[in-house]
């Protein structure tokens, strides 16, 4: 069953039971009232015959007997009864003359004020005293009200229920239907979206509702991530595959050489060493793609602990010093905070350790061992730490695309790379929650800043 018929039924239901509750007590409460008010009307009777029956030969009871008849509307069938009762009296000789219920008689004897209905016809009474004798002063009607005034709001309320629940069955499937139009014309437009076409975006019209809008914003957002995964696959396959077929063809292409025919020991040595060289090369890609993928994995359990950043730029300044004896990296120190927790970050230490070498040597290697400074800062919530070149730069243009994998900049042809480390850095820096950012200007250099959190202790 549709979500919007499910929705017309239940408000259907719900406003249904609603109007026929609602009609039902009135009807109910109409219904007890109409008897209470009547029995007042005959109890009230009962009270005024009393007075002009018993005392019949005052001008008080002809007073009130013309009082009653002028004022008083008669009412449906009604009868009033004047009994003497004497202890020999039997009440079923009383209740078969009068027509008169005798259990009503019994009961009246008894309480001295009693009611009674007997299908349609209500009866009230009172057993008075007056002198020796007793006297029962009976008065009986039919309820007009209940039996036409009640039936015809029962009538009214039948019909004006039914065309109630039919203009809410009418107005519940109206409104179900159409409160799903929007998300209806979501959906449609969703289906249309494939892979040939996934430049397309839903329309957010503003006249829309709030929930609609956000909706459709969340939609257009998941579009925009799945067509950037979509072009980094691409691009990353495209690149792979080039990054690793260079050397596997030259490693083939060495060996089938080599196999032509009988080569002399120092071709054989040469052409080994071609092979060595673009096994390591081949290696290096290799070990750079599972890193690059090990740090984008985030349902892996890694275990973190507490780290210093000054000392982790040390360990490695000190691995690139042996690995590059002609950089010229400056750690600047002027910035750097008094107190040591204003340093120590939540991390792992191995991915610092390659994140600041792939910067550090990025840095040296494109600006030819120019000056390169580190400035190593703290606020009250990050470690901030600064690289500064005066290297080739990026340009202004490409600048958007350096943590595409395999990506490397139009002015980097001279220098050796793979276009890993920067995509892989960023992966370590967003693994330790923190930001990376780049700036460059083309001939002048490059600033990476590298905001991390700091431990809570």
């Amino acid at each position: 069953m549709k979500t919007q018929t499910k929705l017309a039924i239940i408000l259907g239901f719900l406003s249904t039971t609603l109007v026929v509750v609602f009609g039902i007590s009135v009807y109910y409460f109409l219904d007890k009232y109409s008897y209470v008010d009547f029995y007042k009307r005959l109890e009230a009777r009962v009270s005024i015959a009393t007075q002009y029956s018993l005392n019949s030969g005052t001008l008080n009871a002809k007073y009130l007997k013309s009082l009653r008849e002028q004022h008083l509307e008669a009412l449906e069938k009604e009868k009033e009864y004047l009994i003497e009762v004497s202890p020999k009296t039997s009440f079923q000789e009383i209740a078969q003359k009068n027509n008169l219920p005798v259990n009503f008689l019994i009961s009246l004897s008894k309480v001295g004020t009693y009611n009674e209905k007997q299908g349609n016809l209500f009866i009230a009474g009172s057993h008075y005293k007056k002198g020796n004798k007793r006297y029962f002063v009976i008065v009986s009607a039919e309820n007009y009200y209940v039996s036409n005034h009640l039936i015809f709001l029962r009538t009214v309320l039948i019909g004006g229920i039914s065309m109630v629940i039919l203009i809410v069955a009418i107005f519940s499937f109206y409104f179900s239907k159409h409160i799903f139009d929007p998300i209806k014309d979501i959906t449609d437009k969703v289906k249309q979206i494939s892979t040939e076409n996934i430049h397309l975006r839903l329309e957010n019209n503003i006249n829309k509702s709030i929930e609609i809008s956000e909706l459709t914003n969340t939609f257009n957002e998941l579009l925009n991530r799945i067509e950037t995964a979509f072009e980094i696959q691409k691009n990353f396959i495209s690149n792979a595959s080039h990054e690793l077929g260079t050397p596997l063809t030259t490693i083939i292409g060495e060996a089938d050489f080599s196999l032509l025919k009988p080569r002399s020991s120092e071709e054989y040595t040469i052409a080994i060493k071609n092979i060595l060289q673009q096994a390591e090369r081949l290696n290096e890609i290799t070990k750079s793609l599972l890193f690059l993928a090990q740090t984008g994995y985030k349902g892996k359990a890694i275990t973190f602990e507490m780290v210093r950043i000054d000392e982790v730029i040390w360990q490695t300044k000190s691995l690139i010093d042996k690995l590059n004896p002609n950089n010229k990296i400056l750690v600047d120190l002027r910035l750097l905070p008094e107190d040591p927790k204003k340093l120590k970050v939540n991390g792992i230490q191995q991915l610092l350790h390659l994140a600041f070498a792939n910067i550090l040597n990025n840095a040296c290697k494109y600006s030819n061992n120019k000056p390169v400074t580190v400035h190593i800062a703290s606020s009250n919530s990050q470690v901030i730490i600064i690289v500064e070149d005066q290297g080739i730069g990026i340009p202004e243009s490409e600048i958007d695309f350096i943590y595409d994998p395999f990506f490397r900049a139009s002015n980097t042809n001279l220098f050796e790379g793979h276009g890993i480390g920067l995509p892989l850095t960023r992966n370590i820096v967003s693994l330790h929650k923190g930001d990376l950012i780049v700036s460059s200007q083309v001939n002048i250099g490059t600033k990476v800043q590298i905001r991390i959190p700091l431990i809570k202790i």
